[in-house]
């Protein structure tokens, strides 16, 4: 571990001198490229320093411990000693964590996509839940949230909503939300009072970065435009501005409509349909490779169902983790901190413990 971390102060130290030279900055792609490998190394980097340090301090303890005579020095000494040990067990645990491969997407925008599943209107009532703790749960962390597309049913329900989470780390923090939620509660309709249960679909992707190449030939696309539907401003239903994308190869269909201008709709409908498109060669990758499968933490089957909601107990369990809280209101109000981390934290672990069988 030490001679790879070696390893990686110096491609720090290079990235540096790269930076400081002056033809680096008349490149801007090559800059920025830099800029990004010397932001994900610094955590990494300034650990490892801090590692070497108390290093270093321990065996000076020690020398002292073996060579002093005076006994107040002595046990300052040892104290020293106990404390480095500890800080030196919890930085290498940091370290080790720190070397677990980064997800690539970790740091990007991303795409949800909430679908009502079994159980009709209810299914669609708590799908516009979901969303609303999603939202509520950006908005915590001073995130943009922008809806990209959605039908809803008369009684405040969604058939589906399509939204994107705009902020760093966005992908780092959903990720884990991929799967079928369910709920178990009485229904406001239900006269006498049986607890139902209903599922929704929570699909979350990366935003698709303009470097990533995802080809989309014309012949595959089909765009039509149309006025817009539903609930709308002044201009929304009066001009042909809602886009709809048909994409031939997969079947995928993207309709785009909460802008008034029908070049933002389009703008949106692509982006959309560059997600799904990265998301579903994602998705076939993950499946070929069982092993990464099994070391993470339900990221990819999109089938499993992963939390229940239960209201008549007033809790919320997470199925991957055997994670069961009892502050279903709080969860449902966008508080969401401590199941994604403990979820990121039993990630790691896994992945720790694949990287120590290797």
């Amino acid at each position: 571990m030490y001679d790879k971390l070696d390893a990686i102060v110096l491609r720090y130290e290079d990235i540096n001198r790269e930076l400081a030279s002056p033809g680096v900055l008349s490149d801007q792609d090559r800059f920025r490229r830099l800029m990004k490998e010397q932001s994900d190394l610094t955590p990494l980097v300034e650990t490892y320093t801090r590692f070497r340090s108390v290093s270093d301090n321990l065996e000076e303890s020690r020398m002292l411990l073996e060579e002093e005579d005076d006994e107040e020095m002595r046990e300052l000494a040892r104290e020293e000693i106990s404390s480095s040990k500890k800080e030196l067990e919890d930085l290498q645990e940091q370290l080790r964590i720190l070397l677990i491969p980064k997800d690539p997407n970790d740091e990007k925008n991303v795409i949800v996509e909430i679908r009502a599943g079994a159980g009709g209107d209810e299914a669609a009532l708590f799908a516009a839940e979901i969303y609303r703790m999603y939202i509520h749960y950006a908005e915590s962390r001073r995130w943009k949230a922008e809806t990209l597309d959605f039908e809803e049913i008369g009684i405040g329900g969604m058939k589906y909503v399509n939204f994107m989470i705009s902020g760093q780390g966005a992908y780092s923090r959903f990720k884990y939300e991929s799967g079928v939620h369910r709920v178990q509660r009485v229904p406001a309709t239900e006269s006498g009072g049986r607890i139902h249960t209903s599922t929704i679909t929570v699909a979350v992707m990366p935003e698709v970065d303009d470097d990533i190449n995802i080809d989309i030939p014309d012949k595959d696309v089909r765009i039509d435009v149309m006025r817009a539907s539903g609930n709308g401003g002044q201009c929304v239903n009066t001009t042909d501005s809602a886009v709809r994308l048909t994409h031939y190869p997969t079947g995928i269909v993207i309709y785009s409509q909460t802008e008034k201008s029908q070049l933002q709709n389009k703008a949106k409908a692509w982006a959309l349909l560059r997600s799904k498109l990265y998301d579903l060669e994602m998705q076939k990758r993950h499946d070929q490779e069982a092993d990464l499968r099994r070391s993470q933490i339900g990221t990819g089957d999109r089938s499993e169902k992963i939390r229940t909601y239960n209201y008549p107990q007033g809790r919320v369990t997470d199925h991957r983790i055997h994670l069961t809280l009892y502050k279903i209101d709080e969860i449902l109000n966008g508080d969401l901190d401590e199941i994604i981390d403990a979820l990121t934290t039993a990630d790691q672990a896994a992945k720790l413990l694949k990287m120590e069988a290797v």
